[in-house]
């Protein structure tokens, strides 16, 4: 999401490139207050300035080499907060001196257009040669998709590739195979369960209209699921990824090792296997794609909680459960669960979907509400504990409530699984938060150790985005590009009951980027064709909504829609968003009809007209 670039300009008082840089770069921030917010840190003297800069060994702490050697004034560099006294675990980049600040001025005041974009990125020498002598020019530390597209891209360039995958058992005890989170515990089985809750609903309220019969029970509700049989169905087809991913590797000639690594040094892993036995691997390069796991619920009886580590491969059916958290992880599990006819509650400690689109979160909620699932709001589980002789737990909430429920599934942010690599060996440090590493293009401080996927920080945690990543760096790498990867625009769904497609800013993020003023809001709610024949789908309405730059000829900044088969319509549009396209491109697109996607390219009215945004008709 958006945010206020900071940066940060350190000098001595009389210098005259320093007085000079840090007022071209205040200029910058009065002209564009919502987009740069400048620090400055004003030494007395050249001697103090050089002190804290040099002998203090602030310069060390940049992840660019270039700045260790850097001695003039100004000092420049971007952050992630706003501090008055300089803290090196909030860098993210170095800037360079009086000159790069005018450069970095100069860019900024006239951005690229699309077709002047760069597609070239510099990395840092990290010293790999031809005839380095280690076992491997590469070791990924992790088989997820990330780690796995990379390590065959970088074979299939001529490297000599080895893939660490070790799957640390979940409190509750369960484990998986080779691919990851996203076959394994995330997207995969995800979606085929959302898909099950989705097919069970259009049996309820589907069915009758289209003279479907012999699907529902004589109360006109579709019969009882059978947890047990889809379980064993989704992780049988799970199994079966699993296998073709090492017959994938041995095709690529990858090598495969189910071990665990962490390092001795900035070449050497130690490597353990699941009976305890260690060894040494060398490698020239590192790229860690270790990934995340769920954040455990830090409450007194918070071991009892399952994640989503455990939904998916749950032996018994999961009964009555509460969802904790309003991430888009933890929506889905409810929303699914509750489709598939369980009886399912949600605590949310503040607002649904924090950091998506405010009016599309609030239509989620609703329709969530309106099909079954309950919301516990403002509150957090104090307390979970066993029922006696039973297996049933005990919440007892923050506002003195409580409540019974067979399971409790937490689902409230992750971690970065780096905790055990020995990172601090190689001098790449992990932030305390979330356990992410920071790099620069994939390139952490230690220049032949990089990170791809959800262990790094700033990367959206989405299995595309990842295998992405790897692939571009591993060209970058072993082949002659070089070619960046782009984390703008990305487009993600949320598999909710009613789905969610997104690219781009979101309402509140254009207008804290651009303006208020600067911005228009198209929108429309409509009924899916598929839905006009049910009485039970009539309470709720599909909706979509296009945001755009009025000041750059009605750019579009963001599109968003609520309604079935969200993926499906919004990925044609991430490549359109990518070629920044305007509100005339998408008016001058002849839709396919009847879908719900051409409701997106016949879009007429803004909210700042207030007219009624319903669609009507044909």
């Amino acid at each position: 999401m958006a945010s206020t670039l900071v940066y940060n300009i350190a000098g001595w008082s009389t210098c005259n490139f320093y007085r000079r840089a840090e007022s071209v770069i205040s200029t910058l921030a009065i002209l564009f207050p919502t987009r740069i917010r400048v620090v400055q840190h004003e030494f007395p003297s050249r001697a103090e300035y050089r002190t804290w800069l040099i002998d203090g060994g602030f310069r060390e702490r940049m992840p660019a080499v270039r700045a260790h050697t850097h001695a003039s004034s100004p000092f420049c560099w971007i952050s992630s907060d706003v501090n008055s006294t300089p803290n090196p675990e909030d860098i993210l980049d170095f800037i360079g001196g009086h000159d790069d600040t005018i450069t970095f001025a100069r860019t900024f005041c006239n951005p690229v257009s699309p077709g002047d974009q760069s597609d070239s990125v510099e990395m840092v020498d990290d010293g790999h040669t031809l005839d380095h002598g280690y076992d491997y020019d590469l070791v990924v530390i992790g088989g997820g998709s990330g780690g796995l597209a990379c390590s065959k891209e970088a074979a299939a360039l001529g490297a000599k590739v080895a893939v660490l995958d070790f799957v640390k058992p979940s409190p509750l005890g369960t484990v998986w195979g080779l691919g990851g989170t996203c076959v394994n515990v995330g997207c995969i089985p995800k979606k085929l369960m959302h898909y099950g809750a989705s097919l069970r609903e259009s049996i309820h309220a589907d069915a009758q209209a289209f003279g479907i019969s012999g699907v529902t029970d004589a109360a006109g509700h579709a019969k009882a699921h059978q947890w047990k049989e889809m379980k064993d169905n989704v992780q049988n087809y799970i199994r079966g990824l699993n296998f073709k991913y090492r017959v994938v590797l041995r095709e690529a000639n990858v090598t495969y090792l189910n071990k665990y690594g962490t390092f001795l040094d900035n070449h050497t892993l130690e490597v353990s296997d699941k009976k305890g036995k260690t060894s040494t691997i060398t490698s020239s390069r590192f790229i860690v794609a270790v990934g995340g796991r769920p954040t455990p619920l830090d409450c007194e009886g918070g071991e009892l909680a399952i994640s989503s580590d455990d939904i998916f491969a749950l032996k018994d059916d999961p009964g009555k459960v509460l969802c904790v958290g309003a991430s888009y992880i933890s929506l889905e599990c409810a929303g699914f669960l509750s489709g598939l006819g369980h009886d399912v509650t949600v605590a949310v400690r503040s607002i649904l979907l924090r950091g998506f689109d405010r009016e599309c979160a609030d239509k989620i909620g609703a329709y969530m509400e309106d099909h079954g699932v309950k919301f516990r709001r403002e509150v957090v589980p104090q307390k979970l504990q066993k029922v006696n002789g039973s297996s049933r737990i005990l919440v007892t909430f923050s506002d003195g409530s409580s409540e019974e429920f067979d399971n409790v599934l937490v689902a409230i942010g992750r971690t970065a699984d780096t905790k055990n690599l020995n990172l601090g060996n190689v001098g790449v440090s992990t932030s305390p938060r979330n356990g992410k590493i920071s790099a620069i293009h994939e390139q952490t401080i230690q220049p032949n150790i990089y990170v791809i996927g959800d262990c790094m920080e700033g990367c959206p945690e989405l299995t595309p985005v990842a295998i992405e990543a790897g692939l571009a760096l591993a060209r970058r790498l072993f082949g002659r590009s070089k070619k960046p990867m782009d984390y703008k625009n990305v487009c993600t769904t949320v598999f909710t009951p009613i789905e969610y497609g997104t690219v781009g800013y979101s309402e509140e993020d254009a207008i804290d980027s651009f303006g208020e003023a600067n911005i228009e809001v198209y929108h429309k709610s409509f009924f899916p064709l598929e839905w006009t024949l049910s009485e039970a789908r009539q309470r709720h309405q599909a909706f979509t909504k296009v945001i755009v730059d009025t000041t750059q000829n009605n750019r579009v900044l963001g599109i968003h829609y609520l309604g079935p088969n969200a993926g499906e319509v919004m990925q044609g549009y991430g490549v359109a968003m990518k070629k920044f396209i305007t509100f005339k491109d998408l008016e001058e697109t002849v839709g396919i009809h009847p879908t719900c996607s051409e409701e997106i390219v016949t879009l007429k009215v803004t909210k700042r007209s207030g007219k009624d945004a319903a669609a009507g008709g044909c």
